[in-house]
């Protein structure tokens, strides 16, 4: 069975093809500004990439142009596009349906109503599924959404203190997102640790950042709630906010609520403390030549990890293993060390030697840390392709 992991943004599609005989990942592609006269396309097939301009106006030409790259006899990988059994996407935010679900009306109308909450990720997943639901209806839609691996997480840290039919009646609680990821690392330590009886707080570090504490690799809590704009600051989203600031802002400034939440969403976070940037290479090279906004951008990154890691450090009486993933999780060795530091006496330390040398899985703890520490990179698209791959078969 070969399945194709779609990952999608309003003007772009990107794909991993896998094998899930071996899990092989055949193939991996994507288009870029889609709806625009020129879009970028890109296919790569054992390490032998194709590139080719030309017009595409949706994501289900997007899609198609891709199988026609997959299928080329010269430099794809496939004989027929019928070989993919199903188009698998790392889906967002499905309100009243989460987990894995086969893509229909129904799933898409939910979506469509947590589109609010999820304004950078629903509206284009929605959008793309309705296209290619209509124009590819001989291949099968499933939406992995990353609400899924939070479903275990106990009522005491799922819910809000608001009036119980709110919670009831709008689906507001913490959903917590990231699911594919945190569930790819809790289950790569039980195998590189030879356990599963394990407590695992996993780091996903990045352009958008979420922390989770697992035990016997199920989710017991995490850093994001209602939506992908809370928990830490992220590149560009506000994170943890208090609501009752909204009046003054409206007040003072003038604008609409939507404008404000606008504001929140995509010019916030690391973005606007800074003033410039919400990359975190951008910040260090900037606090290096003595900005104090990047300096601040920084400090307040670490300050909110180091947090919300002593919180989820409580909620599991202590952790076996502290694992760093995601962009920054995976290349940042200054803010790694800055996460850790000082926490020896929570069993937690690390091994300056090894965290300056990363590369690919790595211990980085010290021997005598109580707490393994790891850098591993994180594998989402395997982890939707195996719930493609569950869904089809009945599982």
């Amino acid at each position: 069975m070969k399945i194709l992991v779609a990952n999608l943004g309003s003007t772009s599609f990107k794909y991993r093809l896998f094998d899930m005989q071996t899990e092989e990942q055949l193939a991996r592609g994507g288009v870029e500004r889609i709806g625009a006269e020129q879009s970028d396309c890109f296919v790569e097939v054992s390490g032998n990439r194709s590139e080719l301009t030309l017009h595409v106006p949706d994501h289900s030409v997007a899609v198609r142009q891709c199988l026609e790259q997959l299928t080329d006899p010269d430099q794809g990988c496939l004989t027929d596009a019928s070989e993919v059994a199903a188009i698998g996407f790392k889906a967002v935010h499905g309100g009243r349906f989460s987990g894995v679900q086969k893509v229909t009306h129904e799933v898409l109308d939910a979506m469509e109503e947590m589109s609010g909450v999820a304004p950078a990720h629903n509206p284009p997943y929605i959008s793309a599924m309705r296209q290619l639901a209509d124009k590819l209806p001989e291949i099968p839609l499933v939406a992995a959404f990353e609400t899924g691996y939070h479903l275990t997480i106990p009522a005491r840290n799922r819910n809000y203190a608001i009036p119980r039919e709110w919670a009831e009646q709008f689906h507001i609680q913490k959903w917590g997102f990231h699911g594919a990821s945190h569930r790819y690392i809790a289950g790569r330590m039980s195998q590189l640790m030879g356990r599963e009886d394990l407590r695992v707080i996993s780091c996903h570090l990045g352009g958008s950042s979420s922390l989770c504490a697992s035990r016997n690799g199920q989710s017991v809590a995490t850093t994001m709630g209602m939506s992908p704009q809370s928990g830490l600051p992220h590149n560009n989203r506000v994170g943890d906010f208090d609501v009752f600031a909204l009046p003054v802002i409206l007040e003072k400034t003038g604008l609409t609520l939507d404008e404000v939440l606008e504001t929140l969403a995509g010019q916030s976070g690391l973005a606007g403390v800074s003033g410039t940037s919400g990359d975190c290479r951008d910040l260090e090279e900037a606090a290096a030549t003595g900005s104090a906004d990047a300096q601040l951008g920084l400090e307040l990154f670490i300050s909110e990890t180091r947090r919300h890691l002593g919180g989820l450090l409580v909620e599991l009486g202590g952790a076996d293993v502290i694992v760093f993933t995601g962009g920054i999780g995976e290349n940042g060795k200054d803010i790694r060390s800055n996460v850790c530091a000082d926490l020896s006496s929570l069993g937690v330390e690390l091994c300056d030697t090894a965290n300056a040398s990363v590369d690919g899985e790595t211990r980085i703890s010290s021997e005598q840390s109580k707490c393994e520490i790891w850098v591993v990179p994180t594998n989402e698209e395997i982890v939707v392709a195996r719930q493609t791959q569950a869904i089809l078969e009945g599982k």
